[in-house]
């Protein structure tokens, strides 16, 4: 499967990342059984001259690892894609995926999908190398939003904060010695959707925080 070319193409892992053994045994076993899909790390998604960078956790599999897009395919990225291009974030496609991102890229904090979709703080920190990379080639870049603890985990210490003064909680805001803000949300998954944990309403209010910080 072959995709447009990464926006930040020089911070992007190789497709046969050897990083994470675990991770590694799981991309093997999914290319010999669906070896249409991507199945590779997945790249960064969107405007290279952004503003707003989204911060997830990893690929979904049937969703991003499936269409090698990041939060393409599956319930999570109909909602943000929706709440992206209600909030002028994004163009919306015919088919309810998001065609352009506008002022705005996607960075997963795993590139690979982890088992269970729960990456280990193993996985994690071997990826965080990408994370930082993809975050230092946004230079207009001034507000993150993470979504889920993980995110934000790897996006603050991606970012040179401190995790012990900048604690996750939904609609946290962490202003870190650089002037850079994360903004946490709960992740969009469908789990959160079904059981209410996270609302459109939640998550818009997330994203109009995020735009009023840009206009302050």
């Amino acid at each position: 499967m072959d995709l447009a070319p990464s926006p930040l193409a020089a911070t992007e892992p190789p497709r046969d990342c050897p990083r994470c053994p675990r991770l590694v045994a799981l991309r093997e076993r999914l290319r010999a059984e669906q070896p249409e899909w991507w199945n590779a790390p997945v790249p960064a998604l969107g405007d290279p001259g952004a503003w707003l960078v989204i911060v997830g956790l990893a690929p979904g599999r049937n969703g991003a690892n499936r269409t090698g897009r990041a939060f393409t395919g599956d319930a999570a990225g109909a909602l943000l894609f929706a709440t992206l291009a209600r909030l002028g974030l994004a163009v919306a496609g015919s088919d309810g995926e998001a065609a352009a991102l506008d002022g705005a890229l996607i960075l997963n904090a795993v590139r690979c999908l982890p088992p269970e979709n729960k990456p280990s703080p193993e996985e994690a920190r071997a990826c965080r190398p990408f994370l930082a990379a993809g975050a230092a080639a946004l230079p207009a870049a001034r507000v993150f939003v993470a979504l889920g603890q993980l995110a934000h985990q790897s996006a603050i210490k991606a970012l040179g904060g401190r995790l012990p003064k900048a604690r996750f909680a939904h609609g946290a805001e962490h202003r870190l010695p650089d002037g850079r803000v994360v903004l946490d949300s709960y992740h969009c998954s469908r789990y959160n959707q079904q059981t209410g944990r996270l609302t459109p309403a939640m998550l818009e209010a997330v994203f109009e925080r995020a735009l009023a910080l840009r206009a302050g």
